[in-house]
């Protein structure tokens, strides 16, 4: 039995590389595909149960009321859902996952291509009754997933967890994480960091974006999340998640992400432009008379490198603005030559010789400036 489910893994492994090689495709399409996956279902899978109370429920009323906001609000948007109603997909537990995957893979979903992006949504559960927050986990490993985050996550089914401790499984998982850096990893990330940022913005304590290997994001071949919008454990955040208010605050931060995460993709490879999203812009920013000498653009030296992009936008603003929260003097601007670009005033914070390196200092930066990003640049400006 362990051969095969090596074998499995290996196959998917393989077929995800094939239509990874096809990201540029995939990633900007004229119009986009969002996959919503209420998570659960079922007589067989109906997740935490609490004050008479089913996560596959909160799941689902969740993933109508996104879904509804997308359509309504997102005309370019195509949404999909992996399930509209209390139905399992498989009486076995690994097919059910697959399924849902298979249904955010295939061109066959009614709008003739895949998915553009993945959100898988639940609701969490803890042992201590006081933990609160929210969660979103992208594919990847962590201190965690021997244990399968055994205090937060042990309501839910062991089984949606790929078995690290498995040699075999686990170089096969570790290798396709690899894979990841090149071609969705870093859209997940940006994609869970713009949700976290959005649940704090209506008050919900961020509990931070996290890396698991779950099966459900190791089989979906897109940028993909797995979401989780509270504790069921805690009686506050339950009412408050089984509100019609909770519901749609919820719904709505989703909403405000999956619209901000598809202008950062359109900025990174649509025109050239950089992610409207990085950071929010300050309202109708004066033009500044006279820039200080940081603040203008890089000079166009013959070298070339790596640096991190945290914002871009419409109009130029000074350094010294608030919306660089200290980090101004580290702050290079540079210029896009696209007179047609909707964001051309890119703002970038240090000089790498190796992408590594500018990952590492993404990593931090992401802290203040959630959707920072690691670009190239040459002889000044910022290329593709």
């Amino acid at each position: 039995m362990m051969r095969g489910l090596v074998r499995s893994v290996l196959l998917l492994f393989l077929l995800a590389m094939v239509y990874n090689a096809a990201m540029g495709e995939n990633v900007v399409p004229r119009r986009k595909v969002v996959v919503i996956d209420a998570g659960h279902g079922g007589p067989k899978f109906p997740g935490a149960h609490y004050n008479g109370v089913y996560e596959k429920t909160l799941n689902l009323q969740i993933a109508l009321r996104l879904g509804k906001m997308i359509e309504e609000g997102m005309p370019n948007v195509d949404v999909v859902y992996t399930r509209k109603s209390d139905i399992q997909l498989s009486d076995v537990l690994n097919l059910d996952l697959q399924k849902r995957a298979s249904i955010a893979n295939d061109d066959k979903n009614g709008h003739a291509r895949r998915g553009d992006l993945f959100i898988s949504i639940h609701a969490n559960a803890a042992r201590d009754l006081s933990v609160t927050g929210t969660e979103t986990l992208i594919m990847g490993e962590s201190t965690l997933e021997t244990s399968r985050n055994e205090e937060v996550l042990f309501a839910n089914n062991k089984e949606e967890f790929i078995d690290m401790a498995d040699a075999k499984t686990a170089a096969v998982a570790r290798a396709y994480i690899q894979n990841l850096q090149f071609t969705y990893g870093e859209y997940s990330e940006a994609m869970a960091r713009i949700v976290q940022k959005n649940y704090t913005a209506i008050g919900r304590r961020s509990r931070g974006v996290k890396h698991q290997p779950l099966k459900v994001l190791y089989a979906t071949d897109m940028p993909s999340i797995l979401t989780e919008v509270g504790f069921m454990s805690n009686a506050k955040e339950l009412a408050y998640m089984r509100s019609e208010k909770g519901q749609t605050e919820l719904a709505r931060a989703l909403y405000r992400s999956v619209k901000e995460y598809f202008e950062f993709v359109d900025g990174v490879l649509g025109n050239g432009e950089g992610p409207a999203a990085a950071a929010e812009p300050a309202a109708k920013p004066a033009e500044p008379a006279a820039q200080p000498a940081e603040d203008k653009p890089a000079a166009e030296e013959a070298k070339s490198g790596y640096t991190v992009q945290i914002m871009a936008l419409a109009k130029r603003i000074s350094t010294d603005s608030k919306e660089f929260r200290g980090q101004g003097k580290r702050v290079k601007l540079y210029v896009s030559e696209d007179k047609k670009a909707r964001f051309p005033y890119r703002y970038c914070i240090g000089e790498f010789a190796g992408a590594d390196d500018a990952r590492k200092e993404s990593e931090k930066l992401r802290r203040t400036f959630p959707g920072a990003f690691v670009v190239k640049y040459a002889d000044g400006k910022i290329v593709k």
